[in-house]
């Protein structure tokens, strides 16, 4: 069944107010942007989040993987199981994306999920304390992609969503891929799982919380307490240059920074 599916007449409800942000993907497109980024294979679990008409369900299921779809809506929910019961590789979970229980394995997101739950589904997904969401692509409002990838290592959670995964924009996205249409563009987003030691991740959140605290100062100073006689030219080969100020540091360069020197075994002498 292709993105361009009739929905219930709720969905086409489009000159109404619509505080709860839910946007239902059409353009196919977009769909196979997707299905692309996240790559959804045989041995994979799959999770739509705010699953409505299934469009995503459909397309991740057609390439084998074994897909929850989450879905609050009770309408939703019960064409969702009418129009997935002879596919075993599907189940149809009601539950809200904010509160459902995640796996506790490795899975992948592909999820067009409501504007106004992005934020609460991302500080599930990324600010997990063991996060197991190995990779995904959402669609998610253009600013709040820009925020995103943008990040610095002052910038709260964020910095510690994009220190822990990979963060990419991937395309804009126009109201009239959407039904009903949003007022603003949207964007595709990546996201990837960095593989980091228990060690690793421990420097991590000292140096987060270091910059967060005290931005101006020098990433050279950040980092001197690690006990690495040589930690500025670490720094300069994570693409960080010493004298420049912590809080602008993006935070992926200081997740690599902490991966080789963990690697390296220079563990912290002291907090940051």
């Amino acid at each position: 069944m292709s993105a361009e599916r009739r929905f219930p007449r709720r969905s086409e409800r489009g000159t109404r107010p619509n505080p709860s942000g839910v946007h239902f993907l059409v353009a196919e497109d977009v769909v196979n942007t997707l299905v692309r980024v996240c790559r959804p294979g045989p041995d994979d679990l799959v999770i739509d989040f705010g699953a409505g008409p299934g469009v995503l369900t459909s397309a991740a299921a057609k390439r084998g993987a074994r897909v929850l779809a989450v879905e609050r809506d009770a309408e939703f929910a019960a064409m969702l199981i009418r129009r997935f019961r002879d596919n075993a590789r599907v189940r149809v979970v009601r539950g809200d994306l904010r509160t459902v229980t995640l796996p506790r394995k490795d899975f992948l997101v592909m999820a067009n999920p409501p504007y106004s739950a992005s934020t609460a589904l991302f500080r599930r997904l990324l600010g997990a304390r063991r996060p197991t969401v190995v990779r995904g692509a959402l669609t998610v409002e253009w600013g709040f992609a820009r925020r995103l990838v943008s990040a610095t290592s002052s910038a709260g959670e964020l910095a510690w969503w994009a220190a822990r995964y990979d963060i990419g924009l991937v395309r804009r996205v126009r109201p009239a891929s959407f039904r009903p249409q949003p007022r603003v563009d949207s964007a595709v987003v990546s996201i990837r799982r960095r593989e980091l030691s228990p060690e690793a991740e421990r420097l991590l959140v000292e140096l987060l919380k270091a910059a967060g605290r005290n931005p101006s100062r020098s990433a050279r100073s950040l980092v001197r307490h690690i006990g690495a006689p040589d930690a500025h030219r670490l720094l300069a080969r994570c693409g960080v240059e010493p004298g420049s100020s912590a809080g602008i540091v993006p935070p992926s360069a200081f997740a690599a920074f902490a991966d080789a020197a963990t690697a390296r075994g220079e563990k912290p002498s002291s907090t940051v």
